[in-house]
């Protein structure tokens, strides 16, 4: 005869064991922990650290709170329980306590208010800047135009991670550094300079966020939101889009670089060489193979989030281009639909968000990839022409 609780008392003791034994694992496995916080980043700007200090200020006031209600509730019925012959106080109200009670928390909630306002007048006072970037939200990357320097780039999931999360792409995201939270072109941003940001969309909401900035500020196409950040450290600050954008929202980093005067300023002059190269690559006769080389680099950045790697696409919202008849039609047409999109559907425009180079490099490269048979030659003077009408 089987005993019932002796079965059920080694299967706790079991379980028990097993329990013990996945603790002590978890403990041996430091580096887990490595990142495990329980209050907020303090930040690296001033605003962040305004932020900080009011969370823990609020913080205290309701632990004080909390201890002295609770405190009171329970010696009170410690000291005043029936088992020690005391008897309840026969009373309906009392005025006093009545307005006490309410006038108390009246002031602790002003005095709370006080602060919290202060720094919400702060966060807005965008004037007095130093330089000011414009942000775009665009589905599913990021645009910045730096006005007074005269720079512009966009910003893309960079290709370890978009190819990492690819549908049986057969690589481990655990291998690819920062999976998910790096881009192909960082914001670069000089510190102990006084940044406004210009926060906008193309097509539907995003949100533009960096924790270590201390706020986030939502990307609102047709409406202009302001922000501002004064770095103090040198470093790398990762953020994301926090806004649900679409079907590759999770795929929407932001990287920003904070570095000294020096080094920003050498970085504008290197953009500025690599848009003049880029004018320049405009101009000159692109081979078959220059185009289809930069147009597979372009495509996986720009187009694969839609049409996938494979250029079988996500029916319906987005069509496959292997086999399709615009990518094996009339180049003119082909152009039309990647230059000005199609008004109605999930295809944006690309003419003003990518140069005549990359949009000539990624035509080329689908109409010759996945069997497509129109591998014909579209050069950077083709899509200038085609732009300007």
């Amino acid at each position: 005869m089987t005993n019932s609780k002796g079965v059920q008392r080694r299967s706790l003791g079991g379980l028990f064991h097993r329990a013990a034994t996945l603790a002590l694992l978890t403990l041996m496995a430091a580096p887990a922990w490595a990142d495990y916080a329980l209050n907020l980043t303090q930040g690296v700007s001033e605003f962040s650290e305004r932020v900080y200090g009011l969370h823990m200020l609020i913080l205290w006031i309701c632990v004080v709170i909390g201890v002295l209600v609770f405190g009171a509730m329970f010696v009170s019925m410690y000291l005043h329980r029936k088992s020690r012959g005391h008897e309840p106080a026969q009373f309906s109200h009392s005025t006093k306590a009545e307005i006490v009670w309410t006038v108390i928390p009246i002031l602790i909630l002003v005095g709370m208010a006080i602060p919290a306002t202060n720094t919400l007048v702060y966060m807005h006072q965008t004037g007095d800047s130093d330089m000011t970037v414009k942000i775009t939200g665009y589905q599913w990357k990021w645009k910045y135009d730096y006005i007074e320097d005269d720079v512009s780039f966009l910003s893309n999931l960079d290709s370890a991670s978009n190819s990492a999360r690819q549908l049986n792409s057969g690589i481990d995201p655990a291998t690819v550094d920062d999976y998910l939270l790096n881009v192909d072109n960082r914001v670069v941003l000089p510190i102990n300079t006084k940044v406004r940001f210009l926060i906008t969309a193309d097509d539907v909401i995003h949100a533009w966020w960096v924790p270590d900035f201390g706020w986030k500020r939502d990307a609102i196409p047709g409406f202009v939101n302001e922000a501002w950040v004064e770095i103090k450290e040198p470093g790398i600050y990762r953020g994301q889009c926090a806004e649900l954008c679409g079907k590759d929202h999770g795929f929407m980093p932001i990287v920003v670089e904070a570095v000294s005067r020096p080094a920003y300023q050498a970085w504008v002059d290197e953009q500025k060489q690599e848009q003049l190269v880029a004018e320049q690559n405009v101009e000159r006769d692109w081979s078959q193979e220059e185009l289809v080389a930069h147009g597979q680099a372009v495509y996986e950045a720009q187009c694969a989030a839609c049409h996938q790697l494979n250029g079988q696409g996500l029916a319906p919202a987005f069509p496959a281009l292997a086999g399709s008849p615009v990518a094996n039609g009339p180049t003119e047409d082909h152009i039309d639909v990647v230059v000005n999109g199609r008004p109605g559907t999930a295809m944006q425009a690309f003419g003003d968000t990518l140069n005549e180079a990359d949009i000539a490099a990624a035509l080329t490269y689908t109409r010759s990839a996945w069997g497509n048979k129109a591998s014909d030659t579209i050069q950077p003077r083709d899509v200038r022409a085609a732009k300007r009408g």
